[in-house]
């Protein structure tokens, strides 16, 4: 409820006169300023969404007695182009998450340097964390705030991964799910906690700082752009955690691994979330045609 108050009184600042009132040239005037303060889209939404709800409130609750005490009819301040399905359609469409190849050679550099390190501990727990951000297809909230008690390596033929704190969808509270560990990522968490984890404080945190505090989001997402920095890879070359994720599910995709299971995998609650995510490369059509028609050469040829 709090969070919801503070964007309401957000929103509400940028006008100066009641929601009743406002335009719908004042919300283009709220948009423009969102941009030049370099706001992301997503966040404009959030505005138009918000501006959008309270408008419909004071509609429903109060629209006679403004017209009673101010006399006038609450209108509607978002015209056809400020639909909040137009502002989501302007966001710039995500471009291809790395390829296989490229996040292959980006954990080679990394695992090559513990090896030269001066920081041994930090460099393999980022290695750990890394490698676990992309084969699981975690989002940053949720690996930081994965304990060493939620790995269960007897679980299903390689393990799994317990993410306690899934992302909710808007407030029906966290939605835990089971992730396994896939591609080896059960013998990368098993050296991690054997070798690595207790170079640390002791405690409950899967990844922590050095005074065994888990880490924040803003740690994870720094440490990869630190790390990209010294690999020293071009502008093209670089990625985010969540392309890291968005990899994850392609490559899997691209694989053959099914797109429900893809869904289950990421923890989406809708399939349509999950082809958003799921970016195949420009020949995955000719190389799918390649392996059916390599199957069916075969099956001629017995």
């Amino acid at each position: 409820m709090q969070a919801y108050t503070s964007l309401l009184r957000r929103v509400v600042s940028c006008f100066e006169r009641p929601v009743w009132e406002i335009e719908p040239g004042e919300v283009d005037g709220m948009l423009g300023s969102l941009v030049a303060a370099g706001r992301a889209p997503g966040t404009r939404r959030q505005y138009l969404q918000m501006l959008r709800a309270f408008h419909a409130f004071l509609q429903h609750r109060y629209a006679a007695e403004i017209r009673v005490r101010f006399g006038v009819a609450v209108g509607d301040p978002l015209d056809a182009f400020n639909r909040l399905r137009h502002v989501q359609d302007e966001a710039p469409a995500r471009g291809l998450p790395p390829t296989a190849e490229r996040v292959a050679a980006f954990f080679t550099f990394t695992r090559a340097r513990l090896a030269t390190t001066g920081d041994y501990r930090a460099a393999a727990r980022d290695y750990a964390l890394l490698r676990t951000l992309y084969h699981s297809a975690l989002r940053v909230s949720e690996l930081v705030r994965l304990e060493q008690g939620d790995i269960h390596p007897l679980l299903g033929p390689s393990g799994k991964l317990h993410v306690r704190f899934g992302k909710a969808a808007k407030a029906s509270g966290p939605r835990p799910r089971w992730t396994p560990m896939l591609d080896g990522l059960d013998r990368i968490l098993a050296w991690y906690q054997a070798d690595v984890r207790p170079l640390y404080p002791s405690g409950a945190p899967l990844f922590c700082d050095a005074q065994g505090h888990a880490l924040k989001p803003g740690a994870g997402r720094d440490r990869l752009a630190r790390l990209l920095d010294t690999e020293g890879c071009s502008r093209p070359e670089r990625f985010t955690p969540h392309a890291l994720r968005r990899a994850c599910a392609t490559h899997h995709y691209e694989r053959g691994m099914d797109l429900l299971a893809v869904q289950q995998l990421l923890g989406h609650r809708h399939i349509a979330s999950t082809m958003a995510y799921v970016r195949p490369s420009h020949t995955f059509i000719e190389d799918a045609w390649r392996r059916a028609t390599a199957g069916a050469l075969t099956a001629l040829a017995i």
